[in-house]
């Protein structure tokens, strides 16, 4: 059990493969179990897998909590083994897991990730497209032409017109086919931003406004 306010190094193991996963969990300062909590999944890029949890707290959400920001989710950051990429059926169960062991709103989980982790946002959401209340890729991509399972999940991409590691192009592939089918989905392009446009993203206030304004459909 984590303490409420700070974020704190765990483990989940199960028998498939890969067998266990790390991560850091934020509990919100006033955490109460007697309330439902709505939870942000979040997910980093490349270069953090591996088994160091504290490298890890340079991106994303972790890295502002880790600066002494503060936020009313439970902030779940799992930590890649290396040379994988991001295994979502891993994932789905450490979401089961964190469910069992918290009290979590399941009508409010967000998932949100940068770079390869924007890519794990986009494959997590259509490989489980009733799971989420909204996604917020960030400098990734995906597979536009399997968005129609997602169109009724809000979605809010960003990405730096400057990125030359994951070009701004992936993810306007994704946010047009999106339209094409009627979703609602918000895009962000930093225009003087590069492929850490995640940086400015994750400072916007409005980002997490956002997130709470929305419920799982049904």
């Amino acid at each position: 059990m984590s303490s409420p306010g700070k974020q704190e190094g765990h483990t989940f193991t199960r028998h498939a493969n890969p067998s266990q996963i790390r991560y850091l969990l934020y509990l919100p300062q006033n955490y109460d179990p007697a309330r439902k909590w709505p939870l942000i999944l979040s997910l980093h890029g490349a270069s953090l897998r591996g088994d160091d949890l504290d490298r890890i707290k340079y991106q994303g959400l972790q890295r502002n909590i880790a600066n002494g920001k503060h936020y009313p989710f439970i902030v779940v950051s799992p930590q890649c083994p290396a040379e994988l990429w991001w295994p979502t059926e891993m994932l789905d169960a450490l979401l089961n897991e964190i469910i069992r062991a918290y009290s979590i709103d399941i009508d409010r989980i967000y998932v949100t990730g940068l770079s390869m982790g924007g890519f794990g946002t986009w494959d997590l959401a259509m490989m489980y497209p009733h799971r989420f209340a909204a996604i917020a890729p960030m400098c990734g991509g995906g597979k536009p032409g399997q968005v129609s399972g997602i169109c009724h999940l809000p979605t809010w991409v960003f990405h730096g017109a400057r990125d030359f590691i994951v070009p701004l192009k992936r993810s306007q592939e994704m946010v047009n086919a999106l339209k094409a089918c009627g979703a609602d989905v918000h895009f962000t392009v930093y225009p003087d931003a590069g492929h850490e446009c995640w940086m400015e993203a994750y400072d916007t206030p409005e980002l997490y406004d956002w997130f709470l304004s929305h419920r799982r459909e049904g």
